[in-house]
C-alpha cells in the first residue's frame, strides 16, 4: 500500500519567526510564499507541519 501524500503550500512569510520555524520550513522543502510540495504523511512530517501550521495550507 502506498503511503498517503499531502500537499503543503506556504502561504505566509517566515520573516520575524523563530529560528526553529524557519528551519522547519526549509526541512519541508519550502522557502518562498506560494511554493507547494507533495510529501508523504509520515508522523515525522505531520509533526513538522503542526509546528508551522499557521504558515501553511494543507490539502489531501
Amino acid at each position: 500500500m502506498a503511503a498517503k501524500k499531502i500537499k503543503i503550500t506556504q502561504i505566509r512569510s517566515s520573516i520575524g519567526r523563530p529560528e526553529n520555524q524557519k528551519r522547519t520550513l526549509v526541512a519541508l522543502g519550502l522557502n518562498k510564499i506560494n511554493r507547494s510540495r507533495e510529501v508523504e504523511a509520515s508522523p515525522q512530517v505531520l509533526g513538522m507541519v503542526r509546528t508551522v501550521a499557521h504558515l501553511l495550507k494543507v490539502e489531501n
